[in-house]
């Protein structure tokens, strides 16, 4: 079967997001144009690196071909609306490529399903019919990054990190391992912060 690509050549929107809560959340990509609207299932670390890849692809571009690049989101692009629902996973992401179009102005993010065995690269911002199902969205640079702002914003929107290790606080307390494994809960932990001894 042939795979399909679903193209977003001018979307109105493409957003991260999540469903669930912090702890127990599922990461979303979802790109929507006129009625049509793709959700896809994406690991948090993904959502992160998209982000930051972006970031250096965006001053990249500026300074390789002299593309004109905000360095803060418009206003007028900051969105803050949770995701569109109902939200109905197309596929879970695998690999994930970035390119320029430099015809369009446009910087390219490709999203392709995961796959059992490893991806030939050359499928990747490719219309060739083998391969895994792939969403492709086009973004003006400005939209690019109000879209890693965003992203940003969803990924560090969790729960907070343990002061000592790092590792998430959970609401009903936290083994540390630099506490050799003694159990604190959070807001005995947050009370004790700035007391000596």
């Amino acid at each position: 079967m042939a795979r399909v690509i679903h193209v977003f050549r001018q979307p109105d929107r493409f957003v991260a997001g999540t469903v669930g809560e912090p702890g127990d959340r599922t990461f979303y990509l979802q790109a929507s144009e006129d009625t049509r609207t793709i959700s896809v299932t994406i690991e948090k670390q993904q959502v992160a690196v998209l982000a930051e890849r972006l970031g250096s692809l965006l001053e990249e571009i500026a300074s390789r071909f002299g593309a004109e690049v905000p360095e803060e989101v418009p206003d007028d692009l900051v969105d803050s609306e949770p995701l569109d629902v109902p939200v109905e996973e197309e596929f879970r992401v695998g690999t994930m490529g970035l390119g320029w179009d430099a015809e369009s102005s446009a910087v390219v993010i490709e999203l392709l399903a995961i796959t059992e065995g490893e991806v030939d690269e050359t499928v990747v911002l490719d219309d060739t019919e083998e391969g895994p199902d792939a969403v492709r969205v086009f973004l003006t640079p400005a939209a690019a990054r109000a879209f890693a702002a965003r992203a940003d914003r969803v990924v560090n929107a969790g729960r907070k990190p343990c002061p000592l290790c790092g590792e998430p606080l959970d609401p009903a307390g936290h083994i540390c391992p630099r506490q050799n494994g003694y159990r604190r809960d959070q807001d005995i932990f947050e009370s004790n912060e700035g007391t000596e001894g």
